[in-house]
């Protein structure tokens, strides 16, 4: 199929700012948001852009996003990356699968999948959100032996180890070693990628519009919702 060279140039033009922003708000980039959702034309070529960068293009209320998939690398982060990023120098992989357990368990107690929002809460304290850490952990500990473990993937007791290694320092510590310093720099890249609002003085986490959108649309759909409640051992009561 042929397309005109001005349908050409406003697809690369959209796809470029994309690269560069992740996302397209239609207050921000009018003319852009318009001929992306009013033109099929250039909607499919952006896509299709998207494809060839292993990477999907959605978009969620007013805003159209960039979303590498989960094997990109380039535009998206690596297990390596994440590691340096997340955890202390050296760190193992059971303190990696930590910290992806903090995230997730951070997603369950904002966002419970019901109702024409997911969205269960407007904000969560840092104690608070430790303390849901500490009895998840426990929780799947109980009621995973080994042997249900390897089939289900999910590793509790080394987390559990991982995570009760830890200091806990009351003083608000943000050394690595500790409890609130290993959240704190969890906390800090989701802030990094738009994903929550962090206030460490007032010890309180909120979620952002771009988030709240990411949850809604795409990763809370039923069968990702039975999915992450099996993994935390939550009982589904539909």
């Amino acid at each position: 199929m042929a397309y005109e060279l001005d349908v050409v140039r406003m697809s690369q033009e959209i796809f470029y700012y994309l690269l560069k922003h992740h996302e397209l708000k239609e207050e921000e980039e009018a003319s852009l948001y318009r001929a992306y959702t009013e033109q099929e034309e250039v909607q499919n070529l952006v896509k299709s852009q998207g494809e060839i960068a292993d990477s999907n293009i959605e978009r969620y209320g007013n805003v159209i996003y960039l979303i590498p998939k989960e094997e990109n690398d380039y535009l998206g982060f690596s297990k390596g990356q994440l590691k340096s990023i997340l955890c202390r120098s050296g760190a193992t992989d059971k303190v990696y699968y930590l910290s992806q357990f903090v995230i997730l368990t951070l997603l369950v107690e904002f966002y419970d999948g019901q109702g024409s929002s997911s969205k269960a809460r407007e904000y969560i304290r840092t104690g608070e959100l430790q303390n849901c850490i500490s009895s998840r952990l426990k929780e799947g500990a109980e009621r995973m032996d080994e042997e249900e473990e390897e089939r289900q993937g999910i590793a509790f007791a080394d987390m559990m180890q991982a995570y009760e290694a830890l200091k806990s320092d009351e003083r608000g510590s943000r050394a690595r070693t500790t409890k609130e310093g290993f959240l704190h720099y969890i906390l800090l890249f989701l802030e990094k990628q738009g994903l929550v609002e962090y206030v460490d003085q007032d010890e309180m986490i909120k979620t952002t519009k771009k988030l709240d959108n990411f949850m809604d649309w795409n990763l809370l759909n039923q069968n990702n919702y039975v999915r992450v409640l099996k993994i935390l051992g939550e009982k589904n009561n539909e």
